[in-house]
Formats: structure tokens, C-alpha cells, sequence
């Protein structure tokens, strides 16, 4: 393998996160941009040495994308944007390096595949349906994907639900309908560290969603809620909790060893919702870098107990890249 000199990644999500984070730590910098999203990205020309325009996000798998990559030494940091747009087939096409486990992404992609991880791990998870008659309580539809809350709705009922997904156009055999657990949510940004053998917390935050958060403001009976995030609150946890969130992400790196190798590597988060009797139950995981740690681009509460220098979760990144190559170890760190 060439030495990696150049940390990529698509403009979108966490980006400018991740160039940030990639020039504090010595790399070079490049962003595949749209080029409807060229104007915001050109006004952080400090943080980008190279910014390459594309039609649509398929095309980072043409030859032309595919031959500047490599002349570019460069290693590619996946974010949510990989996972909806480029989708997993692409994925496996591109041919320079990609920090983390590809594999990962794919089964973060099928929700049943999620959830048979997390409940297989041990981790405590709210109760699914196959069977629509089987449906008992209030449950979240929700669809393939990281779509970031787009399209989900809650139903009661069997008919209800029904009758919400042909108003909405939703074929519910992709759908994937689960128990909707009451509760304060909660999104912990881990990073599991193979140079390290180390699990560490980065973050925590909490994602505010249009419109089920603008609904406090009206009476609950004229809009239907809907989940689509549209930004992210910082939050740090009563540090009682912290023994659960570290159990289940030490359970999360173990069972991914297992049913997906090499396992989770660099950057994680469960998706939870903390109940009033204190337990956090896990709906979902994300197994790459997720948007609410653009929060702590100076660090969180938490990256200062490991550092004492600000390390947001791009930096933390582009430093186990600079760490393993110092190691010859980046076999242990990119599929």
C-alpha cells in the first residue's frame, strides 16, 4: 500500500469536521462536492487543499474520481451521506483505502440487521413486529437507511399504521416497525481505538427533530409528527449513567468482532432513549461518524478526561490514521 499523505471525504454531514480535524493532525485535505454545494464549501478554502465537483454521488466510483483518489495517496472517511447515497454496492467499488469496516455499513443499512446485532450483544432493545396484527402498543415505522428520521411516523394500531403508510406512500414490507420507547433520547459518540485496544466516549448529544420537537408549541392533534433531524443539542450525562453507556459499547466492539471482523473500528454511536426509571435502551447504532459530533469541534467534556488538547471526533480520526501509520499498523484500521 502507498503511503497515505491525503484524508478525504464527500461534502456533506461531518465534513467539515473531518478537514479540520485532518489539518490539525498534518494531512493533507480533499472534498468530492455536488455543485450545488460548492458555495458553502469553498468559503473554508483554509481547511481544503483540493475540491473536486461531481454530478451526483455515483460518481465517486468513475474511473476519473477513482484514479484521482489514488494519485492522491488518499485514505476516505465515511459518514452518514455514504451510507444513503452512495449505497453499500458502491461502496465496495471504491478501491482506495477506507478508514473503518466497510461491512459495518452494511448492516447498519438493514434495520433487522441492526437490531439482531444490538439484542445479540446484550444490549437492552425495544421490542420489534413481523406481524402487524401483533401490534399492542405505539410503535415507530421506520425505512431503510440512514435517512436521518425522514419519512418515520408512529401508529397505535395495526389499522392505523396501515392506513399512515398509504397516505405517506410507504411500502411496509421495507418497513421495519419497533415498540417507540418513551424517554429522553440519547446519542453517544464512541471511538474504539485498534491502535489503542481502547474503547473511549467522545460525546453525547441530542438530535432535534422536525417536527415532533416544534409540536410542544401547538396542540398535538393538528400535525402528524414527523422525525426528520434538523440539528443537534449538546448534553452531558448524570456520570451514574456512564456505567451503562460503557458496558454497551464495550458489548457493541465485542460483538462486532464476532459477527462482523475485524469489528467496529474508529467511531460509533448507540442511539438511545433514557427512561424515567433510569435504563437506556438502545434503538439503533450508526457505525461510522455521526452528525451530532460536529458539536464539539473544540472537544467535549468528555474528550478532555483522554486529551488535553481539543480532539473532536475529526481529529480523533485523522490521529489513529497518523498513529497507525507511525506503527506500520494500517491494516488494523481500514478495509
Amino acid at each position: 500500500m502507498s503511503e497515505i499523505k491525503t484524508i478525504v471525504t464527500i461534502a456533506s454531514h461531518s465534513a467539515l469536521q473531518i478537514m479540520k480535524g485532518a489539518k490539525q493532525e498534518g494531512f493533507r485535505t480533499a472534498l468530492i462536492c455536488l455543485e450545488n454545494r460548492i458555495n458553502v464549501y469553498t468559503r473554508f478554502k483554509h481547511l481544503i487543499d483540493n475540491i473536486f465537483i461531481i454530478k451526483e454521488y455515483s460518481d465517486i466510483i468513475r474511473n476519473e474520481t477513482q484514479k484521482i483518489l489514488l494519485d492522491l495517496d488518499a485514505i476516505i472517511i465515511p459518514h452518514g451521506s455514504f451510507v444513503e447515497y452512495i449505497g453499500i454496492e458502491n461502496l465496495y467499488k471504491i478501491e482506495s483505502p477506507i478508514f473503518g469496516n466497510r461491512k459495518l455499513m452494511e448492516w447498519e443499512y438493514d434495520q433487522w440487521k441492526k437490531y439482531e446485532l444490538l439484542k445479540s450483544a446484550g444490549i437492552s432493545v425495544p421490542q420489534v413486529y413481523n406481524k402487524l396484527n401483533d401490534i399492542d402498543r405505539l410503535v415507530i415505522v421506520k425505512l431503510p437507511g440512514a435517512k436521518g428520521g425522514r419519512g418515520y411516523f408512529l401508529a397505535m394500531s395495526k389499522d392505523e399504521l396501515i392506513m399512515k403508510a398509504e397516505k405517506l406512500n410507504i411500502d411496509l414490507s421495507q418497513a421495519f416497525i419497533q415498540e417507540y420507547i418513551i424517554g429522553t433520547p440519547m446519542y453517544f459518540h464512541y471511538f474504539y481505538s485498534p491502535i489503542y485496544d481502547r474503547l473511549e466516549l467522545l460525546g453525547s448529544d441530542i438530535r432535534y427533530e422536525s417536527d415532533v420537537d416544534g409540536l410542544r408549541r401547538i396542540p398535538y392533534n393538528i400535525v402528524e409528527p414527523t422525525f426528520t433531524v434538523v440539528g443537534n443539542i449538546p448534553v452531558v450525562l448524570r456520570e451514574s449513567l456512564l456505567t451503562q453507556v460503557f458496558d454497551y459499547g464495550e458489548k457493541f466492539v465485542k460483538i462486532t468482532k464476532t459477527k462482523v471482523p475485524p469489528g467496529v473500528i474508529g467511531p460509533f454511536c448507540l442511539e438511545a432513549v433514557c427512561r424515567n426509571d433510569l435504563k437506556i435502551v438502545v434503538f439503533e447504532f450508526s457505525g461510522r461518524i455521526v452528525a451530532g459530533t460536529n458539536l464539539y469541534i473544540q472537544g467535549s467534556p468528555y474528550s478532555w478526561l483522554y486529551f488535553d488538547e481539543p480532539m473532536s471526533m475529526g481529529r480523533r480520526i485523522a490521529r489513529e490514521i497518523k498513529l497507525a501509520i507511525e506503527n506500520d499498523a494500517l491494516d488494523k484500521i481500514i478495509s
